[in-house]
């Protein structure tokens, strides 16, 4: 109550002030139609501007739920492809066999809930694991765009190794000329990686696309990582080639985990003859 007389006190004038203004304003106005009309027209109009902010308000605050409706309808319709095999609905993983390249891959969506991209040796935490199927050498791919490969898995949730890791290594090729090297993340930038063992007396150009190679059982051929942002001529026979990554890694939020059920078959055959 103090507190209060105190304010008072000390805003009197202003209080008394803006009280007379109100008064004068209503005399006023119920006095002249025009001034009526006037004050009218802006009340209407600053309950129109709170309106309209409100809504964007509200739309801003169900874009998560949005974002994560996109990504389910994502999933959904990466398997809904020709040879989409049967399955019950309540089933996890969606199960695609590809003709072409005769591998047969399974794909589920997760959300990442823990994500870094300032260290040497990037990590993210996906909030699905051994219950939804998730295990380790499982692909993670973001709209089409490669993310990681899943290391580790608990029984609710799964560690990736991001791309964004110096001791990260993947077999890609360039899409118009079909040469493959490896590769890696030299430490710098977040939405950059290095492509090494391309010859030098291969037609490289910026612009082209860069994309797995299937090579190691691991990822399905042809998934995107980037285009070419830069090719240089190094000391050795070798181009040293920029790729800009097609995975914005700041905004990694939904993905797809994917995996090669014919992996283990194909690593063992493999094994024999190294």
């Amino acid at each position: 109550m103090r507190n209060l007389l105190n304010f008072l006190l000390k805003y009197n004038n202003l209080i008394v002030f803006i009280i007379l203004q109100g008064v004068a304003i209503s005399l006023l106005t119920k006095a002249n139609n025009y001034h009526n009309s006037r004050v009218e027209k802006g009340i209407m109009g600053l309950t129109k501007s709170m309106e309209a902010t409100l809504g964007r308000v509200r739309s801003y605050t169900n874009l998560s739920k949005l974002n994560a409706n996109l990504a389910k309808e994502n999933t959904t319709l990466r398997n809904r492809l020709e040879n989409l095999s049967g399955m019950p609905e309540d089933q996890v993983f969606f199960s695609v066999y590809d003709s072409t390249y005769n591998q047969k891959y399974i794909y589920t969506g997760a959300e990442i809930i823990r994500n870094s991209v300032n260290k040497q040796r990037n990590f993210f935490t996906l909030n699905k694991g051994k219950k939804a199927g998730l295990e380790p050498d499982m692909a993670v791919v973001a709209d089409d765009g490669v993310a990681g490969v899943v290391v580790g898995c608990s029984n609710n949730f799964s560690v990736a190794i991001s791309l964004l890791n110096i001791d990260f290594r993947l077999s890609a090729r360039i899409k118009p000329s079909g040469y493959f090297g490896s590769l890696s993340w030299d430490g710098k930038s977040y939405r950059h990686a290095v492509l090494s063992e391309i010859p030098q007396h291969v037609a490289v150009s910026v612009g082209d696309t860069v994309e797995t190679t299937g090579y190691s059982a691991i990822f399905p051929e042809g998934c995107m990582i980037g285009i070419i942002n830069d090719v240089r001529k190094g000391g050795s026979d070798f181009y040293k080639i920029e790729v800009e990554l097609k995975t914005d890694f700041k905004k990694l939020h939904y993905v797809d985990v994917v995996g090669n059920i014919m992996k283990t078959e194909q690593k063992e055959l493999e094994r024999k003859f190294q």
